[in-house]
């Protein structure tokens, strides 16, 4: 009886094992590639109609891209020119726009968007390569000056922009 029960219990631990080397708790599939690069974003807001300019952003959004694919996968960073993957692009909108208004006709709400053009290069499946523009916002009340919500707003937009760009080029599902 304890050799049946054993057997089982080794059946299906083997099983489950067995079962989750194709997942991952991330959802992202590098394929073969084992390298990514991810080029500096330039900042081109201020060619939109209606964008500004803001200083350090390129910066940030390339280091918060780069850590979202480390933190999310076993590719390793390297920025000699021969990733498998490469990550490019540029920062082309940061603008800030009334949402709602009060009955006086002032707005009471604010949201800020940022709109990041990405190209996606993977040298090991080619098809899998995309040019896509990525957006996201944050809504801050109207009252506060955008310096006072900046850093919270930066993090929210970055966090879902880069976890959309990483599901573009390595969630297959």
């Amino acid at each position: 009886m304890k050799q049946v029960k054993y057997s089982i219990i080794v059946f299906v631990v083997a099983i489950l094992t067995n079962g989750c080397g194709i997942y991952n708790f991330t959802g992202g599939n590098p394929g073969t590639a084992e390298t990514f690069q991810v080029n500096y974003f330039q900042n081109y807001a201020s060619q939109s109609p209606g964008s500004t300019f803001e200083p350090g952003m390129d910066r940030d959004f390339t280091l918060a891209l780069q850590d979202r694919i480390q933190n999310q996968s076993s590719l390793t960073l390297v920025n000699n020119g021969t990733a498998d993957l490469l990550y490019e692009g540029e920062i082309v909108e940061y603008r800030i726009s009334p949402m709602t208004a009060t009955a006086a006709q002032n707005a009471a709400q604010n949201r800020l968007t940022i709109g990041v053009k990405v190209r996606f290069y993977n040298n090991t499946k080619e098809d899998a390569d995309f040019d896509q523009r990525f957006s996201f916002f944050f809504d801050y009340p109207a009252a506060q000056q955008l310096a006072a919500v900046k850093t919270e707003a930066h993090d929210i937009i970055f966090e879902r922009i880069t976890q959309d760009i990483f599901n573009a080029s390595l969630a297959d599902w």
